[in-house]
């Protein structure tokens, strides 16, 4: 036993290395994987149909690649554009809720702050004026550096090649891992796998959905009502429902805060862009995350945030598009771990632990 922990460690030290090592040029090929596994069930429900999974392999991929091509061609340059001008923006919006929030409230704050409050109002404007002035010159940077460039590159031309193969290959490929398991663990190691592929499958597919329905309607809702800047606001919110609580939170304070710059006095107008998000919170918690998500072992908010700064840290844009997953995986785990340990002799306080199906094996 004590063998194969050390194998097992072994191995995971390896593959987190080698993460590590390569993850400058991991990212298209990240990126195939990950798209083929999401989408695989769609080519096994056209070969249910009479589709061989070469040409149903092939017509995913297309269509993946027709979606990439409307996003960069009708909404990147949108969100772009829309980007750039909030944070240029950014400061007179500050200073303008700062505004209406002190002269409506400037007696009770007068006497808090005495006065020190002009002061305190230029150096908060002097604040958000620096910053998005350090903002706008990282994205200008980041989009103007050649590495991103070839980045991007990249990822348009390898990512539907590495999608398409293992799409054709993905039951060879689970075949063969599948023999290389060592034969008395198989029983427990399958089962942890069908465990860790439901947990993804519910949670991360579904969740999936959830943002771009969600982000959808936003983004329509949002521009239709003519708010300023209502697509990106929309889309940010849909983007990071992934995380319970904070999409809908950060896309409902950036929406009412540009509402009241825009709108106010009219309360009538701030009043549509807040039914706007709670209807959003209606249709998430009582239609989409039931019917999309349902049962399936979710992620707690915390620890899906600290995987999220941890691994986009760690093996940066790779390590974020595998946060997700591997922290579902990682609930399973525990989870595992816990029986596991709640059937020892060092939970129970008897003799010897209980046969396990891995000894049974």
């Amino acid at each position: 036993m004590r063998i194969e922990w050390r194998f097992w460690v072994g191995a995971l030290a390896v593959v987190v290395l080698s993460l590590w090592l390569l993850s400058g040029i991991l990212l298209p090929f990240v990126m195939g994987i990950v798209l083929a596994y999401f989408l695989n069930p769609v080519v096994v429900r056209m070969r249910r149909i009479g589709i061989g999974r070469t040409p149903a392999s092939l017509v995913v991929v297309v269509i993946m690649l027709l979606a990439v091509v409307i996003f960069f061609l009708v909404l990147l340059p949108l969100l772009t554009t829309q980007l750039m001008e909030f944070m240029q923006r950014l400061p007179a919006y500050v200073a303008r809720l700062q505004g209406l929030f002190t002269e409506e409230n400037r007696e009770w704050l007068s006497h808090i702050v005495g006065d020190r409050l002009p002061d305190m109002q230029r150096s908060i404007s002097e604040l958000m004026t620096q910053g998005v002035t350090y903002l706008l010159g990282l994205l200008s940077s980041v989009w103007s550096g050649g590495q991103a460039l070839v980045a991007m590159f990249a990822l348009i031309v390898v990512t539907p090649v590495v999608m398409f193969y293992i799409l054709c290959d993905w039951d060879k490929m689970v075949a063969f891992v599948d023999r290389l398991v060592p034969v008395p663990h198989r029983p427990v190691v399958r089962e942890l796998a069908r465990a860790m592929d439901s947990a993804v499958a519910g949670f991360v597919r579904g969740q999936a959905m959830v943002c771009l329905l969600l982000g959808s309607f936003y983004a329509i809702s949002l521009s239709l009502s003519g708010l300023n800047f209502g697509l990106l606001i929309g889309i940010v919110s849909g983007a990071i429902t992934f995380i319970p609580y904070v999409g809908s939170l950060t896309g409902f304070v950036l929406a009412i805060g540009v509402a009241i710059v825009q709108f106010f006095p009219d309360w009538s107008m701030i009043s549509v862009i807040f039914s706007i998000f709670i209807f959003g919170q209606v249709l998430e918690g009582y239609v989409l995350a039931p019917k999309l998500v349902g049962d399936s072992i979710g992620v707690h908010p915390v620890w899906l945030m600290f995987a999220l700064f941890a691994f986009g840290y760690l093996f940066g844009f790779v390590g974020l598009l595998l946060a997700v997953p591997l922290t579902a995986v990682a609930g399973v785990l525990v989870g595992f771990a816990i029986t596991r340990y709640r059937a020892s002799r060092l939970y129970m306080g008897t003799g010897e632990d209980p046969p396990s199906a891995v000894d049974a094996g």
